[in-house]
């Protein structure tokens, strides 16, 4: 949907329409928890810039999506926490809750480039081009990550390669 071709729709609509795109770039990037913060953080943002807005309404929040999630993996590899113990070994599986758990695990298991290029191109729906721009690659760049991404995946959903 664009801008330009319909009159302005209410924001909550464009929640509505756009809201399960935005769900799964946020959860392809992050766990859940941090996905969630992510999704809101970017309607969020979005509703701040909305009166001005006029283009293609699922690139752009596609786009805030990813620099959200983006966000939160930098603010999580710089955080440091001291303790006594060593941490607990974190589950590769997630929190059961009907989703398919074992493609979320997978996916948290690829190199960032691999898992943004998937996330965005094959659960987003995002031309290469689109993607290229997005992750700061070259389209060929972005359909080698894709590529390898879906290779690996397959590979570790195939219960060939434990990581």
């Amino acid at each position: 949907m664009s801008i330009s071709e319909t009159a302005k729709a209410p924001f909550e609509r464009v929640v509505g329409e756009h809201g399960p795109l935005v769900w799964r770039v946020c959860r392809g990037m992050l766990d859940q928890h941090d996905a969630e913060d992510a999704w809101s953080e970017t309607f969020l943002a979005a509703m701040g810039a909305w009166a001005r807005f006029d283009g293609n309404v699922a690139g752009w929040l596609v786009t805030i999506a990813h620099r959200k999630a983006v966000d939160v993996l930098r603010a999580r590899s710089r955080a440091a926490f001291p303790t006594a113990e060593p941490p607990e070994v974190v589950s590769t599986l997630g929190v059961p809750d009907g989703r398919d758990l074992d493609l979320w695990a997978a996916l948290a298991l690829l190199p960032t480039r691999q898992r943004a290029a998937v996330v965005h191109h094959h659960l987003a729906g995002l031309p290469f081009a689109e993607v290229a721009q997005l992750t700061g690659t070259t389209e060929p760049a972005a359909r080698k990550a894709a590529s390898d991404g879906v290779q690996r995946l397959r590979s570790l959903l195939a219960g060939k390669d434990i990581a």
